[in-house]
């Protein structure tokens, strides 16, 4: 693969550093001020590159969904399908958190509790990328279902928001308590929801 320009790798990297500082500032909170003087860089550098908040907003979300997907989907995706890619996705959710990609724990969890009642483009975009996330589980319990480890009569969708829920409780439980049991307590619930291929529960 060719490298990326520098200019595209300095882009990068502050926008990294951006979708972290999201995670503990808020999203709204990020500005090209603040995000200045926490890279050390100058306002009039990071306008090159952002020319408004919204800009730089739009461009934060990006960036944190393209670590998600690394970091989430390209691993649950390594897994044969059925209920074990299904529990890969939940389990690479829940270690993302565990080993603090982003500080704050799921960036678009604490987006979605930052702009969600602000109506914009941020808001369509953190919305977006919730409902990929939830369609994606979805999708995946409907090929458990096709290839008969999960009974045909489930909800996809359903089981979908379950499973959201379960995940996204132990991010927000582990950010706010510090507490790492939550982890195997997420990951009983779900295989609670969803026992494991061949289990006779």
């Amino acid at each position: 693969m060719k490298p990326r320009p520098k200019g595209q790798r300095t882009k990068a990297a502050i926008l990294e550093r951006a979708a972290r500082l999201a995670t503990v500032d808020g999203l709204d909170g990020l500005t090209i001020g603040g995000l200045a003087t926490a890279i050390g860089m100058s306002k009039s550098g990071l306008y090159a590159h952002f020319g408004s908040k919204e800009d730089l907003q739009l461009a934060t979300i990006a960036s944190a969904r393209e670590t998600f997907v690394a970091e989430v989907f390209v691993p649950a995706l390594e897994s044969p399908q059925g209920i074990r890619r299904l529990h890969a996705a939940c389990d690479a959710y829940l270690s993302h958190i565990e080993r603090r990609v982003f500080p704050g724990g799921c960036f678009f969890t604490v987006a979605a509790a930052d702009v969600g009642t602000r109506a914009g483009a941020a808001r369509d975009a953190v919305a977006a990328q919730q409902r990929d996330w939830i369609e994606l589980l979805a999708r995946l319990a409907r090929k458990a279902m096709d290839v008969g480890e999960l009974e045909p009569d489930d909800d996809p969708a359903q089981l979908a928001f379950e499973l959201n829920a379960v995940l996204v409780s132990a991010s927000v439980t582990f950010i706010l308590q510090g507490d790492s049991a939550v982890f195997e307590r997420a990951r009983a619930a779900v295989r609670r929801w969803v026992p494991p291929a061949g289990s006779t529960s």
